[in-house]
């Protein structure tokens, strides 16, 4: 009687009081719960063609309680997953209910796993990243880590967009690891990411990064960028790196290869600078294009005397000619017309130290000085293009504004994004902000056709057909090694057809060491990467005739 009473308090005690606590822990213990991987969006050019995608992939992962023969069953593994015999045997020795053996492994490569039945070794549904077009835009698509998360680029600024929600499912299993299909089981579905696509014209982006990379080899210079915009809408639609990189093995290239330097690196612009100091004389009423200046062999301002890139004695231009021969010394005597207030107020509208509003990782804004802390000769510098520093899109958006009737957009790179019912919504451009007159704005690109004239510092960046306008710039470099200037950084800035600008594209080149003048350097390749865009785009050639400006008196 007394065994029996206890036997009886003990299954009342089993079955009221520790059951329910012993039947959830049998079930966890039956229970394998998955993660059902979201596929990630798709990144694609204005076509729609795309840059980055998503493949199905499996991961193979192990029960190592039921694996019989940790040795035998890493000897047939390995040959599949490209891993040793032993690294293998430790992975699947031990008393774990999961770990991982392989990811990203093709679902051809698991069928084959599948087919040995070997006992412990299941998988489990995911995708890998690929990027088809290499490395065409991989600064701007940027990159994602072996989770899946992006690390670089738009792959990164994205995330929250691209990388969708997973979801689980939970099944209980037998003792053999089979799914009990009469078993309890409980999915929730994976939200997949949103598409995204790009103002980026593929086609001229493989130019443009072709033509970068090939100048970049022959001027032995340490990198360059191409930037193409479209002015009337502030479309990017080619950003060109070199060096650049290969997404689909990011790993192996280095970290300063992989991002953005068109929006990252900052340098101080030189002559391309005078656009806007030639914009805000003009606009203020100081000046004309047809006004006449004596320019003397040098000019002394706050303790330092400034010269002209080459020696000269006084010449006498117009200040059409000035900024054709791109006289540092005009530009200086231009600008004191105005004063430093209101130049360094126009270079505040122009987005000069003002963020592009790309919000692109690593972004940098540039540099100008508070006007409180300009020196004596600060003011004198900063009007021909020393003294502040800006990144290559914000040098293009300044040409930009010109070419589009002096009203500055906003840069777009992102056309488009899919909504959860699969449309696409368009990502508006910029309503856009007025930064000098119609009538200023044609001035000053009227002077800018002079630059590719005979008489002009880039006669090498015309091209046949079309009216170009554009501006050198060939500025001492300052070396972040040392803090000083060492070494130059070479440019050119044009739009065509320039009476009527549908494109503007931007050639930077910084510490080149066979030559560094910009027209020289950036002309060549502005005029290959406009020439081809021009056709891409099929826009011909308007017909007119270019303004004949007189440059000296």
């Amino acid at each position: 009687m007394l065994v029996l009473v206890v036997m009886i308090a003990r299954l009342v005690e089993m079955q009221t009081f520790s059951g329910p606590q012993m039947a959830l822990k049998a079930e966890r213990g039956r229970t394998v719960t998955l993660t059902l991987p979201a596929l990630r969006g798709t990144i694609s050019d204005a076509d729609g063609v795309a840059l980055a995608t998503t493949i199905e992939a499996r991961n193979v992962t192990a029960d190592q309680t039921l694996v019989k023969d940790p040795r035998a069953t890493a000897e047939v593994l390995a040959p599949l997953v490209g891993q040793s015999v032993a690294r293998l045997q430790r992975r699947l020795t031990g008393g774990r209910r999961f770990v991982y053996i392989a990811k990203g492994i093709t679902p051809q490569r698991w069928q084959e796993i599948k087919a040995l039945s070997l006992a412990g070794i299941f998988s489990e549904g995911t995708s890998q990243r690929v990027y088809p077009a290499g490395d065409v835009a991989a600064n701007i698509v940027g990159f994602v880590g072996a989770d899946g998360r992006g690390l670089g680029g738009l792959e990164s600024s994205m995330q929250s967009t691209l990388a969708g929600l997973p979801g689980t499912l939970a099944y209980e299993t037998s003792s053999g690891g089979e799914r009990i299909p009469s078993g309890a089981s409980k999915q929730v579905d994976a939200v997949d990411g949103r598409d995204v696509r790009l103002t980026i014209d593929r086609d001229i982006q493989w130019v443009a990064q072709q033509a970068i990379a090939a100048q970049v080899r022959a001027t032995k210079a340490e990198s360059g960028t191409v930037v193409v915009m479209d002015p009337r809408t502030g479309d990017v639609l080619a950003m060109a790196t070199a060096p650049t990189f290969d997404p689909n093995r990011a790993g192996s290239a280095k970290a300063v290869n992989r991002g953005n330097r068109a929006v990252s690196d900052i340098y101080e612009p030189g002559s391309t600078s005078k656009v806007m100091t030639a914009a805000a004389v003009i606009e203020e009423g100081a000046l004309t294009p047809g006004s006449r200046l004596s320019i003397p062999p040098t000019l002394p301002r706050g303790g330092s005397v400034f010269h002209d890139h080459d020696p000269h004695g006084t010449l006498h231009l117009t200040f059409a000619g000035v900024l054709a021969k791109s006289s540092n010394i005009g530009t200086i005597l231009a600008a004191e017309k105005i004063g430093s207030r209101t130049l360094y107020s126009y270079l505040k509208k122009f987005g000069i130290a003002e963020p592009s509003g790309l919000n692109f990782p690593g972004e940098s804004r540039g540099l100008l000085p508070d006007l409180k802390d300009w020196s004596g000769t600060t003011f004198p510098t900063v009007a021909f293009g020393q003294g502040l520093s800006v990144n290559a899109l914000q040098a293009t958006s300044v040409f930009a504004t010109i070419a589009n009737g002096g009203v500055r957009m906003q840069p777009r790179l992102v056309a488009a994004t899919t909504q959860a019912d699969g449309t696409m919504e368009p990502t508006p451009p910029s309503a856009g902000v007025r930064v000098v007159s119609q009538k200023t704005a044609r001035a000053v690109s009227d002077m800018l056709e002079s630059v590719v004239s005979d008489e002009g510092t880039a006669p090498m960046a015309r091209i046949p057909g079309y009216r170009v306008a554009g501006k050198t710039g060939t500025a001492n470099r300052v070396d972040p090694a040392c803090g000083c200037y060492r070494g130059y950084t070479a440019s050119f800035i044009g739009f065509a057809p320039a009476d009527a600008p549908q494109l503007v594209v931007s050639v930077v080149l910084q510490a080149p060491k066979r030559g560094h003048y910009g027209g020289r350097l950036g002309g060549p390749v502005f005029k290959k990467v406009m020439s081809f865009a021009l056709q891409e785009r099929a826009i011909a050639p308007t017909g007119t005739k270019p303004p004949r400006m007189r440059l000296s008196w």
